[in-house]
């Protein structure tokens, strides 16, 4: 690597913000190299110091080491995910297996097990305060759960099945967005579209040009099976193309057919876990998550699903009755239940996304509201940094200061979709708070918002809304973070409890104070009336049926994969799925799993394998945390300051449910989160 390659140096960007504007596709493969080979350098020292292993000549030099290979990681991996190209996909696929075989060479390393083991013997006696025998603890861990104990020929073998592994993830994310963007549903008559918002089509029209389909109309897909435009639109055909384009992805037999690569993938993994003394890939997942055992974390999905279940047929009979009266005869199908329900909501309630879009415009969503919850809570203010470069035109960067007007971090908003980042929405970082390295965080949110035409407002839907403040719950944990080492910082934390500050900060969305403050009118200025925000209110729990099912389908097809032991075989996905939908009960026409497995980014190339329950897991923590927020006072300093210091800060560098306990003063109870989705006979 040359010196004048970006990642040579530390960036002197404000909190080490990337250098965007100087680094090319070119200066990721050697900069990779230099990282591993640095890192190699540095963990060979650590094993081999001829000193008596202690905490800072081990633990400490550990997590000082590889800074050159971290830059040039968080960087390369979050364009991979919002904005790639072929030259990156192509070194994607390089240097994924080279990156798993790295971090083998490190966690297999019998000296420097040793070290690490040495030292966790005598733990008691070396006097470390609380964070530092925490991180001892943790090393101690991860290390035997990569195969640290194993006898020689098995870490041969896991070496291998990490390295496919890594190989398999990546084709399954690189399949899965081309796929995604070769489905995407092309309308040449602007009359189909009956139903859509001018602003919405205006960006449909917007789409197609960008790819050369001059006076079409592109309806791009999102993540989930269910596409958002399904609500609105009233051709029953294209919402039905729509639906059928969703649901096929991964799975049409061409070069981006991903049944292959997800078994596969289920099966190695099944083999890891042997190896690893447990007999299946969930029962090794969650036995470091806060759940425990995969039976636990079966148990709540299974408790919830007759509940649910129920609900969502009660939905489905009424919504079959709207249809009759526009179809006699007809059968309500699954691209026909968003479109119903939104007109039994609208009649129930005298509610719809029509009407409320208008007030939800993305700016004054995070100045006004986002942002404005954060200042009211923790005291933060927000500067827009139009001068630091950024990877994409379309992010936008702010300065964030703490209370007392020091340097907190940065933030970057990526909100549009394209073709060149993958669906769905996330919040990842940069650069990583810790005391020890001297480092603030950047953190960025990214989001599938469709891009109006110049000049237009982005107006958000009701579901919108809530990703916007429940990715920024993310961000807020990593911004607020306040630890000493890396591997602790903001959402270094459990699986299934790294939700839980994200769906928290989903309740000032409707908290008067800031509902007040951001839903406004974008052409008049005029506030939400209060007459919708009843309305809102009221209609908190209509829906929960479908989305309580959908979710519980595709977290238990999540469980099923990953509970297969080496003994099991998998020739046919869709049979799998079906009988595993129709063995837990959730097997409803009309509600297909939120994903599919074909496209279950998630726990195929995502972190989420075997933890696709964390989300109501979390849950869970979250609406008891609410509960507390709501007897306490509400939008507060002092309450918001409590949560920062008992949770929010403390990253991972304890125990997560103690971390829980200290904020909420005992151990979780389940019942608010039954009473908000209409569970209560659960």
């Amino acid at each position: 690597m040359t010196p004048d390659n970006p990642f040579a140096t530390v960036s002197d960007l404000p909190s080490g913000l990337p250098p965007f504007d100087r680094i090319a596709d070119e200066h990721f493969a050697p900069a990779f190299a230099a990282g591993l080979a640095a890192q190699t350098v540095e963990i060979e020292a650590i094993a081999d110091n001829p000193e008596p292993a202690c905490f800072d000549n081990t633990i400490v030099a550990m997590e000082r080491s590889g800074r050159l290979l971290h830059r040039v990681s968080m960087v390369f991996f979050n364009l991979t995910s919002s904005d790639t190209n072929p030259a990156l996909q192509e070194l994607q696929a390089d240097i994924a297996p080279r990156l798993s075989a790295h971090h083998d060479a490190i966690h297999l390393n019998p000296k420097l097990f040793g070290r690490v083991r040495e030292l966790y013997q005598r733990r008691e006696s070396l006097g470390l305060d609380d964070e530092s025998a925490w991180l001892l603890e943790r090393v101690h861990t991860d290390f035997q759960r990569a195969g640290a104990g194993l006898p020689e020929a098995d870490q041969r073998r896991l070496r291998v099945l990490n390295e496919e592994l890594s190989k398999l993830s990546t084709r399954f994310q690189e399949n899965l967005l081309r796929d995604t963007n070769d489905l995407a549903v092309l309308v040449d008559d602007v009359t189909e579209l009956a139903g859509l918002s001018a602003d919405t089509v205006a960006a449909a029209a917007e789409a197609a040009n960008a790819r050369g389909e001059q006076g079409r109309y592109l309806l791009n897909l999102s993540l989930p099976t269910s596409q958002p435009l399904l609500a609105s639109l009233e051709n029953r055909a294209l919402r039905e193309r729509l639906f059928a384009a969703s649901v096929s992805r991964g799975s049409r037999g061409n070069e981006n057919d991903n049944t292959g690569i997800l078994t596969r993938i289920a099966a190695l993994r099944a083999e890891r876990a042997a190896l690893l003394g447990h007999p299946h890939h969930a029962a090794y997942v969650i036995s470091d998550q806060t759940a425990r055992t995969s039976e636990a974390a079966i148990g709540l999905l299974e408790r919830l699903a007759p509940a649910a279940v129920a609900n969502a047929r009660r939905e489905a009979e009424e919504l079959q009755r709207y249809l009759e009266q526009g179809l006699p005869g007809a059968t309500l199908e699954p691209w026909d239940w968003a479109f119903y329900a939104e007109r039994v909501r609208k009649a129930r309630f005298d509610i719809d996304e029509a009407t409320l879009r208008p007030y939800f415009e993305l700016d004054r969503v995070l100045t006004d509201g986002v942002f404005y919850a954060a200042t009211r809570l923790y005291g933060l203010s927000f500067t827009e940094r139009h001068d630091l470069p950024r990877y994409h035109p379309d992010v936008r960067v702010w300065e964030v200061f703490d209370a007392d007007g020091s340097p907190l971090g940065l933030f970057l908003g990526d909100y549009y979709t394209r073709d060149s980042k993958r669906g769905g929405a996330w919040m990842n970082t940069f650069v990583d708070q810790s005391g020890l390295l001297g480092e603030r965080p950047v953190v960025v949110n990214n989001l599938n918002l469709a891009k109006p035409p110049r000049g237009e407002a982005t107006l958000l839907t009701f579901d919108e809304v809530t990703t916007a403040f429940h990715e920024f719950g993310h961000a807020l944990h990593a911004l607020l973070s306040d630890v000493r080492y890396p591997t602790f910082s903001g959402t270094s934390v459990p699986r299934d409890f790294v939700e839980y500050p994200s769906q928290v900060n989903e309740m000032w969305m409707l908290w008067p104070e800031v509902l007040a403050n951001y839903a406004r009118h974008h052409r008049t200025g005029e506030p939400l009336p209060q007459r919708l925000v009843d309305r809102l209110e009221e209609s908190a729990q209509y829906g929960q049926g479908f989305a309580t099912t959908e979710y519980l389908a595709a977290a238990l097809l999540d469980q099923a994969w990953h509970g297969l032991t080496t003994d099991d075989q998998v020739e046919h996905v869709d049979r799998f799925e079906a009988a595993v939908l129709e063995k837990a009960g959730v097997a409803l026409a009309t509600v297909p799993p939120r994903y599919r497995s074909t496209y279950f980014a998630h726990v195929f190339s995502g972190g989420y394998s075997a933890g696709y329950y964390s989300y109501i897991w979390s849950e869970v923590l979250d609406a008891d945390t609410v509960e507390w927020f709501k007897e306490n006072g509400g939008l507060t300093r002092e309450n918001g300051d409590h949560f920062r210091r008992t949770l929010l800060g403390r990253g991972g560098s304890l125990d997560s449910l103690a971390a829980f306990r200290g904020f909420r003063g005992r151990d979780p109870e389940i019942q608010p989160l039954l009473d908000r989705r209409g569970l209560t006979g659960a």
